[in-house]
């Protein structure tokens, strides 16, 4: 089955695969690190430039970690989910003083850094270092489910037959197939078998595909986000953008006018300070991290 599947997919990915910077030869562990933590739930253009702005400030490890939580929670900017920016300014804090700076090869050294999951630690150990293990993001899985198993869309939670059969379905261990293998899987997900407009008549893989086989059978479509405008999470990132730009604490009032709801800018502040994003002063004012 893998060779069935793994000429014509990685074929298809030697013609159609975009030319994104962490995919280049060369790249190092860190930059394809920072890589991960941003495409996470954070499409591709909207990763590219900050993904470029945070190496030129910090093209290592050691280079993040001299830096203060604040300073990263800053240059993350608007890219959302900002709790990956304090995750990997503690991570590269740990890399810096436990691994001598460079980040860990080892998939259990990689699963003890903040942030990194069962996914993010196997794509660095197999992107950062040719090893051999299956990279399961959502376009993964929703490939495999479809090819294998005939159903639209994959289980809300990875089980383990879900993993184990994804890595029946990894090349020998030789050179770079195993990654090559997983990039070719994601991209195909992301360009053509999409999750509500798959292009199903260029899939390199469609004499293959159980659901296609099937009928394209509906499925049970993955749980859909609340709506964003006038959530805590839009707020959130309101009273961020006010801390980022301001080069001085401030207190609580700077927020009024952006949420005259005073019980949940309370809500929401709170929140903010239980998840480090910022901080209360002892003099009532509210800042960054590490900021003063």
């Amino acid at each position: 089955m893998t060779t069935v599947l793994e000429e014509p997919i990685t074929d298809w990915y030697a013609s159609h695969g975009r030319d994104l910077p962490w995919r280049r030869p060369g790249v190092g562990a860190w930059p394809i690190m920072v890589s991960e933590f941003m495409l996470q739930q954070t499409p591709v253009s909207r990763v590219l430039p900050a993904y470029e702005a945070w190496l030129n400030r910090w093209p290592t490890p050691s280079a993040l970690a001299a830096a203060t939580p604040g300073d990263a929670v800053r240059q993350w900017d608007r890219l959302g989910y900002p709790r990956r920016a304090l995750r990997l300014h503690e991570s590269a804090v740990i890399i810096t003083t436990t691994h001598a700076g460079e980040v860990p090869q080892d998939l259990a050294a990689l699963r003890s850094l903040p942030g990194v999951g069962i996914y993010t630690a196997a794509a660095i150990a197999t992107f950062a270092y040719a090893q051999r293990h299956p990279v399961l993001d959502t376009n993964v899985r929703r490939v495999l489910s479809r090819l294998l198993t005939g159903n639209q869309y994959p289980p809300a939670t990875l089980s383990v037959a879900e993993q184990s059969l994804a890595e029946s379905l990894l090349p020998p261990e030789t050179d770079h197939r195993a990654a090559t293998w997983s990039v070719a899987l994601m991209e195909l997900g992301a360009l053509i078998c999409t999750s509500t407009r798959p292009a199903c008549d260029t899939c390199p893989v469609a004499t293959s595909c159980a659901w296609l086989r099937n009928g394209r059978p509906d499925g049970v479509q993955p749980r859909r986000a609340q709506p964003y405008e006038g959530s805590d999470r839009q707020l959130r990132g309101r009273l961020l953008a006010v801390l980022r730009t301001t080069v001085t604490p401030v207190p609580q009032s700077a927020f009024n006018g952006i949420c005259p709801e005073q019980h949940q800018l309370n809500r929401v502040l709170g929140a903010l300070i239980t998840d480090g994003l910022a901080t209360r002063l002892p003099n009532g004012l509210i800042a960054l991290p590490g900021d003063s």
